[in-house]
């Protein structure tokens, strides 16, 4: 049996009167990432950090507390006692307040997931029949839950033969997206374009499977790190060359039918063609023009040199 390691959070799930005690656990893996150290070239040394005071220079850990900047240059300060007194009580329980459908809650309010195991084969039973009943009624369950001395919302909702519970963020730290948006105009979208689009979109719909996409800089860097271990030479990846370049005006119409494999109409491709080729001769003929005048310019004679008199002695 896999080791799952150290649970970040022991408790229990409280449905009413059903109490679940559960374990969870990190569902996301860090350690795939690749991590960098900072190196002083000429030396080969690791740079380090030193917590220092200004004016005074390195300081010992346990002289340090924290502040908090109210004005320029003003701080409140606090230390660990304080803070730790205020702290709310951390229960033990994760109280199931509310159920709605997972597709009322956002994307932008999920933070972070955390798989939901069961504590003990005792607390089996009744971890099923929450599982099940979350399935059949397709709703996630929600309530506030203390990890590492903060609070969180939870949503919890079924994952295979598991639960997972994804931590949700406050109202209070999301930004007001109308700030970012407010200069996209009213305009109606062309209905022509909206239904070629949305045949593209039909065309590509599938279930998810996440296993399809891949971290290509991931990879690419760690293959560049293994050859430099191994003292080979690194090869380096293009750019997609079918990619639109910056500053390149696309046919919107042209390329969602060339999407749909229906292709471009050919009179419109001509006449995109036949113009730069009349701009092409016409910048032609002047660059003639130029040379001509460049030619009479340098075949033209040039003034016999002034004789110089030399004064009597």
């Amino acid at each position: 049996m896999v080791s799952l390691g150290r649970p970040v959070w022991s408790g229990q799930i409280r449905l009413s009167l059903v109490a679940l005690p559960v374990k969870l656990y990190t569902a996301t893996e860090s350690a795939s990432k690749l991590s960098f150290h900072q190196v002083h070239e000429p030396s080969g040394k690791r740079i380090r950090y030193e917590k220092v005071a200004a004016g005074i220079g390195p300081v010992k850990s346990e002289d340090i507390i924290k502040g908090y900047e109210y004005e320029k240059g003003r701080y409140v300060l606090l230390d660990q006692a304080e803070i730790d007194a205020i702290k709310i009580d951390a229960k033990k329980t994760l109280e199931l307040v509310q159920f709605v459908d997972h597709c009322e809650i956002d994307a932008i309010y999920f933070d972070r997931p955390y798989f939901v195991v069961p504590q003990d084969e005792l607390a089996e039973d009744a971890f099923r029949v929450v599982r099940d009943a979350l399935r059949r009624k397709r709703k996630v369950g929600l309530g506030q839950i203390v990890m590492r001395g903060r609070e969180y919302i939870g949503a919890l909702k079924p994952c295979g033969k598991g639960l997972i519970l994804e931590t949700l963020r406050f109202e209070d730290e999301l930004r007001k997206s109308d700030h970012y948006f407010e200069e996209i105009s009213d305009d109606k979208s062309d209905e022509g374009l909206v239904s070629l689009a949305e045949e593209l979109i039909e065309r590509k719909a599938a279930p998810f499977d996440a296993s399809v996409f891949e971290d290509r800089y991931s990879k690419a860097l760690l293959d560049l790190v293994k050859d430099r271990i191994k003292g080979r030479k690194t090869t380096v990846i293009g750019d997609d060359e079918s990619a639109p370049k910056g500053g390149e005006v696309v046919d919107l119409m042209e390329a969602l039918k060339k999407s749909l494999g229906g292709g471009a109409a050919k009179g419109r491709a001509s006449k995109a063609k036949a113009e730069p080729e009349k701009r092409e001769t016409k910048s032609s003929s002047a660059k003639a023009s130029d040379t001509k005048a460049s030619d009479a310019k340098s075949t033209k004679p040039k003034a016999a040199p002034r004789k110089r008199t030399s004064k009597a002695a």
